[in-house]
C-alpha cells in the first residue's frame, strides 16, 4: 500500500512541478492553441500541456523499474511489456506533439496508432479470449489481433474527441485510471495498479492548471497519450484475469467520450462529412448550446462518468448473469443522456439516411446518363449532331426545357431550345439555373444555357445534373464549335433574336 500512495504522491507533485514549465515554455514559444468556431476558449492557451502528463508518468515508471523492493523485482519480470507499452504510448504522444506543432492529417495519426497498436499486440499483450464466470468462455484466434488493434484506436481516439473543454479529457481519464487500478489490485495485478496510479497522480497535478479556466491545454499529445495507454493497460489487465469486467469497467468510466465518438461517426456519415473532420455538435458542445456554463457542463460529465463507473465496480462482486444486466443497464443510461440533451436524433438520422440512399440511386442514375451520352457527343461532328446530343443529354436528364443562346461574331442571337414532351410552359414549379460561357478562347464563341428543371428535385440533383451537361458540352462543344468546324446560322437581321425548336432545321458547315 505505501508503494502504491508513494507512487500517486510523487507524479502528482512532478506534474505540478513540470506544468508551470511547459506554460512558461509554451508562452516564450507562442505555442497557443488557435481559436475558431469549434473553440470555446476566448483567450490564447497553451497548448502542449500534455508535455507535463507524459513526463510525469514515464519519470516514474523508469524508476519504479530500479527500485530495489517487491514492485520493482515485478516490474523487471515483465519490463519487455511495460517497455512496449511505454515505447507504444511514447510514440503516440509524439505524433500528437507534432500534430500540436505543425499539424497532421487524420489519415496520418490513424496510421501511427495502427502501428502502435501493432506493435502492442506483437509483444503478447492482446485480448486473445473472454471468460464470463462458468457461464461461457470465448476464444478469439487469430481475430484477436484485428479486435485489439481496434479497441486501442477506439479508446484513443474516444479520449481525444472528448478533449473539447478546460479539464475534461483529463478528469474522464482519471476516472477511468481509477477505477482500472481497484480492479487490478483486487486482481492482483499490483503492476498495473502502479502504472495507472503513476498516470492518475499525473493527471491530478495537471488538472490544477487544466480545469477552467485552463491556464494550458494537454493537446493532441496528451488526449492520444492518455488513450493509448489506458487502452493498452486495460488489454494488459484482460489477459492476466481473463474476464470480461476487465474491458467493461473502462468502457463504462470511459462511456461518454466512446458514446460521443460513435455518434460523431453516425453523424458525419448521415452528412456525408468526413468520419474523421471537425464538427461542432459533441455532447459539451450540445450542453454548451443549452446554456450551461463550461465549468458546470465538465462537472456533470464528471458526475455521469463517476456513476456510471461507480455503478460499474459492483461488476467484480457478481459472479452471475448480474454483471451484463448492470453493463447494459449503465449504457443504457448513458445512451438516454444523449437522446436527451439531443446529441442523438433518431427520426432525423432516419430522414436524412433515406434522403441519402435516394441521392445515391439519383447520382448513380445520372452518371450512367452521362456514360450513355458520351458516345453521341464524341460523333457529333457538326452543331446539327451536337445539338441532337444535347437535346437526348436533356431529355434522360429529365430536364424540363433547355435554351441554348449563341451570339455569331457579327452580334446576332441565335437561341434554339428544347422543351420536354410533357411541358406545358408552366414556370411554377420550375427552377431556372442560367449559365454564360464567354471563354472564346474555348468554344469559339460566347455561349448561354438556361436550363429548368422541376423545382421539386433536390438542389444536389439539379447541381449535379447541370455539371454533367456542363461536362459534356465542355469536353466536346469546344471540338465542335471552335477550329475547323466553325458554326454558321442563317442570319435574320441585326441584332435580332433567332428562336428555333430542336426539331427545326439548323444549319452549319464542315
Amino acid at each position: 500500500m505505501k508503494t502504491y500512495l508513494l507512487t500517486y504522491f510523487c507524479s502528482t507533485v512532478s506534474a505540478l512541478l513540470i506544468t508551470p514549465l511547459i506554460i512558461y515554455v509554451a508562452r516564450t514559444f507562442k505555442l497557443y492553441d488557435a481559436q475558431g468556431a469549434r473553440k470555446v476558449h476566448a483567450t490564447a492557451i497553451p497548448r502542449i500541456g500534455g508535455i507535463a502528463i507524459f513526463l510525469s508518468t514515464t519519470l516514474l515508471v523508469i524508476t519504479i523499474l530500479f527500485l530495489d523492493n517487491r514492485i520493482g523485482e515485478k516490474f523487471r519480470n515483465i519490463q519487455s511489456q511495460i517497455i512496449v507499452i511505454m515505447a507504444g504510448s511514447a510514440f503516440i504522444f509524439f505524433v500528437g506533439l507534432v500534430d500540436d506543432l505543425r499539424g497532421m492529417r487524420a489519415y496520418q495519426k490513424l496510421l501511427a496508432q495502427i502501428i502502435a497498436a501493432t506493435v502492442v499486440c506483437m509483444a503478447g499483450i492482446r485480448i486473445e479470449s473472454i471468460v464470463y464466470t462458468n457461464l461461457f468462455t470465448i476464444n478469439f484466434s487469430w481475430l484477436s489481433f484485428p479486435i485489439t488493434i481496434f479497441w486501442i484506436i477506439a479508446i484513443t481516439n474516444a479520449v481525444n474527441l472528448i478533449d473539447g473543454l478546460d479539464g475534461l479529457a483529463a478528469g474522464i481519464a482519471a476516472v477511468a485510471c481509477a477505477v482500472i487500478t481497484i480492479f487490478a489490485i483486487s486482481v492482483g495485478l499490483p503492476l498495473m495498479a502502479v502504472l495507472m496510479l503513476a498516470l492518475l497522480g499525473s493527471l491530478t497535478g495537471f488538472l490544477f492548471f487544466n480545469f477552467n479556466p485552463a491556464r494550458i491545454f494537454m493537446g493532441d499529445c496528451g488526449s492520444m497519450f492518455l488513450g493509448f495507454i489506458i487502452a493498452s493497460a486495460s488489454i494488459r489487465c484482460a489477459v492476466k484475469s481473463e474476464t470480461l469486467v476487465a474491458l467493461a469497467l473502462p468502457a463504462l468510466a470511459l462511456g461518454l467520450p466512446i458514446f460521443d465518438m460513435i455518434v460523431s461517426i453516425i453523424r458525419r456519415y448521415v452528412r456525408r462529412w468526413g468520419i474523421m473532420s471537425a464538427d461542432r455538435g459533441h455532447l459539451h458542445h450540445r450542453l454548451l448550446d443549452m446554456g450551461l456554463r463550461q465549468r458546470h457542463v465538465v462537472v456533470s460529465m464528471y458526475l455521469i462518468t463517476a456513476m456510471a463507473a461507480g455503478f460499474g465496480l459492483f461488476m467484480m462482486v457478481t459472479n452471475t448473469g448480474g454483471s451484463i444486466a448492470i453493463f447494459l443497464s449503465i449504457m443504457v443510461l448513458l445512451l438516454l443522456v444523449f437522446r436527451a440533451v439531443g446529441v442523438i436524433q433518431l427520426r432525423q438520422i432516419a430522414v436524412q439516411m433515406k434522403s441519402n440512399l435516394t441521392a445515391a440511386r439519383q447520382a448513380r442514375e445520372h452518371v450512367d446518363i452521362f456514360r450513355d451520352t458520351l458516345l453521341m457527343f464524341s460523333e457529333a461532328n457538326s452543331f446539327r449532331k451536337l445539338w441532337q446530343a444535347i437535346s437526348n443529354a436533356c431529355e434522360k436528364m429529365k430536364f424540363a426545357k433547355l435554351s441554348l443562346s449563341i451570339t455569331a461574331h457579327n452580334g446576332h442571337i441565335h437561341t434554339f431550345t428544347w422543351l420536354a414532351a410533357d411541358e406545358q410552359g408552366s414556370n411554377d414549379d420550375l427552377m431556372c439555373v442560367h449559365l454564360h460561357i464567354d471563354d472564346e478562347h474555348r468554344i469559339g464563341i460566347p455561349m448561354d444555357i438556361e436550363a429548368k428543371i422541376s423545382a421539386n428535385d433536390s438542389l444536389e440533383s439539379i447541381g449535379r445534373r447541370m455539371m454533367l451537361l456542363g461536362r459534356l458540352i465542355d469536353e466536346y462543344g469546344e471540338a465542335n464549335l471552335s477550329g475547323k468546324t466553325k458554326i454558321r446560322i442563317l442570319s435574320v437581321g441585326k441584332n435580332r433574336q433567332s428562336r428555333k425548336t430542336g426539331n427545326q432545321l439548323l444549319a452549319s458547315n464542315r
